[in-house]
């Protein structure tokens, strides 16, 4: 079929249309990594986003449960150059084509993706329509002006879990062998605002136990539970729209230690004071340079945010930690009378491939010594 991606300043790019029929409307961004497009897709932080992808073959290793960050697929639809036509990897159970159709997902190929992500780097991110079928361009692009704008949104509420639960399931790679599940060891508990498997197999590899809570958790109910330590996941949408979090947060600020990635960041920081900000494209990659103010290294980091924390904020004494090396947008924090730290990216993407891990090795430590 006749596929059509439609923005809302009016451009239109035309291809083919393949997965679900129909229409989405959601804000279009690029992602630069060469690889882990089925971890993209359900990762939950790209709930409302319309993902195009910047290499140019995308689908050659098919798909498999292993690989799923989440039960779902969470993007609004999925733009590549060219989809591949063949399979070929040892551990796919199915091809990309029909895994977006099993979701109600739409994906569109042929499409001049160099063009669309030049047209996003210099007029910013916006908000489009993806459909599949025969529709009328200008109703396309009505319905995309139409649509929801991400300052604002608390998508939140969205992707969390429904009730607490408790995760044991740990890696299995050699790398991780002497770091078994201990069902006796401390417990930390995960605030889920669109969590992925992968963080929570890096935190029962290293003997924490894990129970997972929605996000509308309070501080009270948190500490009942007696926490050796709180960790805030990455998740989509405005953080300054999610105040229920905010204000929980700050009701735990130096009462347990604190460990937050991505949207967890940006929580903790709007919970010390601070403020985020919505940047012109966002970095969506597993490609960005990461400078560790504290030992002068550089880590190649994944990251997936629209929103940054500004420099200009106050922060309640919080230290920046790290600087994108790219734009030099706040990267990390530290505060060290609550026991507390975060970082912009995603260390348990690990495009690096192990430079960032240590970041959980040192909240398991702070755990441990609470």
């Amino acid at each position: 079929m006749t596929g059509y991606l439609a923005l809302e300043d009016g451009r239109i790019f035309q291809g083919k249309g393949w997965g679900a029929e129909g229409t989405q409307t959601g804000e279009i961004v690029f992602n630069t990594s060469m690889t882990g497009y089925q971890e993209v897709l359900t990762d939950p932080s790209y709930h409302r986003q319309i993902v195009t992808m910047t290499v140019s073959h995308v689908g050659n290793t098919g798909i498999n449960l292993e690989d799923e960050e989440a039960k779902q697929v969470w993007v609004a639809g999925f733009v590549v150059r060219a989809l591949s036509p063949e399979v070929s990897n040892w551990r796919s159970a199915g091809n990309l084509e029909a895994y977006l159709k099993q979701h109600g997902k739409i994906g569109l190929s042929d499409i001049a993706t160099r063009a669309l992500v030049r047209h996003i780097r210099e007029k910013g991110v916006m908000r489009a329509t993806i459909a599949n079928g025969d529709y009328d361009t200008d109703d396309l692009v009505d319905m995309a002006r139409q649509s929801p704008d991400m300052s604002g949104a608390n998508l939140v509420n969205e992707v969390t879990c429904s009730m607490a639960y408790d995760w044991t399931e740990r890696s299995d790679p050699q790398w991780y062998r002497d770091h078994a599940y201990d069902p006796t060891g401390p417990l930390v508990v995960a605030y889920d605002l669109g969590i992925k498997r992968n963080i929570l197999r890096l935190l029962t590899d290293r003997g924490l136990r894990v129970k997972v809570v929605p996000a509308q958790t309070s501080a009270d109910e948190i500490l009942d539970l007696q926490p050796a330590g709180v960790f805030l996941s990455n998740g989509p949408g405005d953080p300054s729209a999610v105040e229920d979090v905010i204000k929980s947060v700050q009701g735990l600020l130096g009462k347990t230690p604190m460990f937050g990635i991505c949207l967890g960041h940006q929580i903790l920081a709007l919970a010390l004071g601070g403020t985020t900000e919505k940047m012109r494209f966002g970095h969506r990659g597993g490609n960005q340079p990461i400078k560790n103010l504290l030992t002068g290294q550089v880590e190649i980091a994944t990251h997936n945010h629209g929103f940054a924390v500004s420099k200009d904020g106050e922060l309640g004494g919080a230290e920046i930690t790290h600087l994108n090396l790219n734009d030099d947008t706040v990267a990390g924090l530290r505060h060290s009378d609550y026991g507390l730290f975060s970082v912009q990216y995603h260390p348990e993407a690990a495009p690096g491939p192990h430079d960032s891990l240590y970041l959980f090795d040192q909240f398991v430590e702070r755990v441990k010594q609470s």
